[in-house]
C-alpha cells in the first residue's frame, strides 16, 4: 500500500503551481526553496508520476499534476476550514482589508465572504471593490492585506495564485454584429482588458468605434443589454438579456485575461488571511466550473 499524501506536501505543490515557480511558492509559504522541492519530489514518489517540470520556460504542471491539483485544492480548502472551525484558544481578531476587482465580486464571492464571517466572527473585514487602478493605488499605500483581481495590482512576489480566463463576446439579441464600424462597449482606460480586445478586432481586419465606455461593470452590462454595442466580459458577468457570440469568421476569439490572488508582504503567517484566501479560491473554482465547463 502506498503512503498517504501529506497536507504539507500538497500545500507546497499547490503553492508552486498557483504562483508559477518553486521559488515564489516557497516565498508564499515562508519556506526555503529546497524544502518545497523535496516535498514535491516526495509527492511524485508516492503517486509514481512526474507532477512538475522545470525548464527554460519556468515551472509547468504535467497532466498528472493537473489532475492532482484539483484534488489538492479541495483537500487543502477543507483542511483549513476544519482547522479554523475547531480552533482552540482565542479567536482570530483584528481588522483585515481586501480588494476585489468589481468584475469578480459579482459572481460567487458573497457566499465566500459570508463563510469567512461565520468562521471568524471576531475579525473585522473591510471589503473594497473597485477598478484595478484604484486597487493598485491602495495596495501601494499598504492599505490592502489581500487582493483578488489583476495580477499587476501587487508585486509579482506577492502573487499566491493566478488563473487565465477567456472572455466572451456579448451583445443584445437585436444587435447586428456585422455593423461597420463595429460599435464597442468597453471599460474605460486604464483597464488592462481593453487593449487586448481592440488588438484582436484590429488583427481580424475589423473596423470599430467606441460607442460606450465606463469604469462600472453594471454600466457596461446595461449598455450591452440596451443594444448600444458589443463587448467582452467574463461569462459569469454576461447579462441574461444578452447573447454570447463565438469567435470565428465574423469575430476573432475573445482575448484571454489573467486574475490572481496576492497578499501584502509580511502576512504569510496570518491564519485569518490564509482562511480567506482558501475560501476565495474555492468560490472562484465554483465560478469557473459553471462558466468554463469541461
Amino acid at each position: 500500500m502506498r503512503d498517504d499524501l501529506k497536507i504539507t506536501d500538497l500545500r507546497s505543490f499547490a503553492a508552486t503551481i498557483r504562483s508559477g515557480s518553486i521559488t515564489r511558492g516557497a516565498t508564499a509559504l515562508d519556506l526555503s526553496q529546497p524544502v518545497v522541492s523535496q516535498r514535491i519530489q516526495r509527492l511524485e514518489k508516492i503517486v509514481g508520476e512526474r507532477l512538475v517540470i522545470r525548464d527554460a520556460r519556468g515551472t509547468r504542471v504535467t497532466p498528472h499534476g493537473e489532475k492532482l491539483l484539483a484534488y489538492a485544492e479541495r483537500i487543502l480548502a477543507l483542511h483549513d476550514e476544519a482547522r479554523s472551525a475547531l480552533e482552540v484558544g482565542p479567536p482570530f481578531a483584528g481588522k483585515r482589508s481586501i480588494g476585489l476587482l468589481e468584475d469578480l465580486a459579482m459572481a460567487h464571492l458573497p457566499a465566500a465572504l459570508a463563510d469567512f464571517a461565520r468562521l471568524h466572527p471576531a475579525v473585522e473585514l473591510e471589503v473594497i471593490v473597485g477598478t484595478a487602478a484604484s486597487l493598485r493605488e491602495r495596495a501601494e499605500r499598504g492599505e490592502l492585506d489581500l487582493v483578488l483581481g489583476d495580477p499587476d495590482v501587487m508585486p509579482e512576489s506577492a502573487v499566491r495564485w493566478r488563473k487565465s480566463l477567456q472572455l466572451s463576446w456579448a451583445c443584445a439579441p437585436s444587435f447586428d454584429p456585422g455593423a461597420t464600424p463595429l460599435p464597442l462597449v468597453l471599460f474605460s482606460p486604464p483597464c488592462s482588458w481593453r487593449q487586448p480586445m481592440l488588438d484582436a478586432l484590429s488583427a481580424h481586419g475589423l473596423q470599430w468605434r467606441v460607442a460606450f465606455q465606463s469604469t462600472s461593470v453594471h454600466a457596461v452590462q446595461a449598455a450591452l443589454a440596451a443594444g448600444i454595442g458589443i463587448g467582452a466580459l467574463l461569462p459569469v458577468n454576461i447579462p441574461p438579456a444578452c447573447r454570447y457570440l463565438r469567435g470565428g469568421t465574423a469575430l476573432p476569439e475573445a482575448p484571454t485575461v489573467e486574475i490572481a490572488i496576492a497578499r501584502r508582504a509580511g502576512t504569510g503567517a496570518d491564519p485569518a488571511l490564509a482562511s480567506l484566501d482558501a475560501l476565495l479560491r474555492r468560490a472562484m473554482r465554483a465560478s469557473f466550473a459553471s462558466a468554463y465547463p469541461d
